[in-house]
């Protein structure tokens, strides 16, 4: 069976298998229905090792037994091998998310809340800022500190990035609009695109603005600024910077009022 060596290191690493298991099983499709020897000789494995590896597959779910005798194996079709990872993988998520929610009850994790709090508590509000990289860590962190407002957000983007992530964004403004949050939303980019989105978040007034700036403001106490990409950065890294401060969100806040009040224009 000759098969090129980069195919069977793709294949490797698609499957989670070591060279052997590549080998073997790519030997066993090819074969259809095959002896530990004829799949030695089409792999190039060596024949005291095709036992091991024929039973490991068998156990991943890639190999199958033929009945009766000799004994033969069959090679399982990729199309279910993928389909049973998938699920596997699934099943294995769902688990660890279950877990991981679990352990909000647990003493560990109020002593872990607890040791955090100790921590923070000297700390001056206005020295407190961190730098938040990835698009998932700034996501979810947005996310968390979105769900902690109990009076106002400040929502200033751009109206593309908004229409991109439009389900998320509805989803997460229905849950402030349910709790009664006072949330402001100001827009950059094309009329059409904003009117869009306007018509989709009808219990807010939406307002366009010229200033390319993204932030958003969670109860003039902290404050996340995006840093924006250059039109030639488009691989780079998504980089936020995060500050609690009170004193530092109101005067931005303030400034941002201002700012909508003279040169926004309401979209409608």
């Amino acid at each position: 069976m000759l098969v090129k060596q980069d195919l069977i290191n793709r294949i490797k690493d698609y499957f989670d298998l070591n060279i052997y298991e590549t080998k073997v099983w790519l030997a066993l499709l090819s074969k259809g229905v095959a002896s530990a020897g004829q799949i030695a000789e089409a792999s190039g494995i060596p024949r005291s090792r095709t036992y091991d590896v024929l039973e490991s597959l068998e156990k991943k779910g890639f190999a199958l037994i033929k009945l009766g005798k000799p004994v033969k194996y069959i090679g399982v079709r990729p199309h279910i091998v993928l389909e049973k990872l998938k699920n596997n993988l699934r099943k294995s998520i769902e688990e660890k998310i279950t877990n991981l929610s679990g352990l909000k009850e647990t003493n560990e994790f109020l002593k872990l809340e607890e040791i955090y709090k100790k921590g923070i508590s000297p700390i001056k509000a206005g020295e407190l800022s961190a730098v938040l990289k990835g698009k998932s860590n700034i996501s979810n962190y947005l996310n968390e500190i979105l769900k902690s407002a109990t009076n106002e957000v400040i929502i200033c983007t751009n109206a593309e990035d908004v229409r991109a992530k439009l389900r998320l964004f509805k989803q997460t403004l229905d849950i402030l609009f349910k709790r009664k949050i006072k949330v402001k939303i100001a827009l950059s980019g094309e009329d059409k695109t904003i009117k869009r989105i306007s018509e989709v978040f009808n219990n807010i007034p939406i307002k366009k603005i010229d200033i390319d700036a993204k932030f958003f403001i969670i109860d003039r106490r902290e404050i996340l600024f995006y840093v924006l990409k250059e039109s030639n950065e488009l691989n780079q890294e998504d980089i936020v910077i995060w500050i609690n401060s009170e004193f530092f969100s109101q005067a931005f806040a303030s400034l941002f009022d201002r700012s909508v009040e003279k040169g926004a224009k309401l979209i409608q």
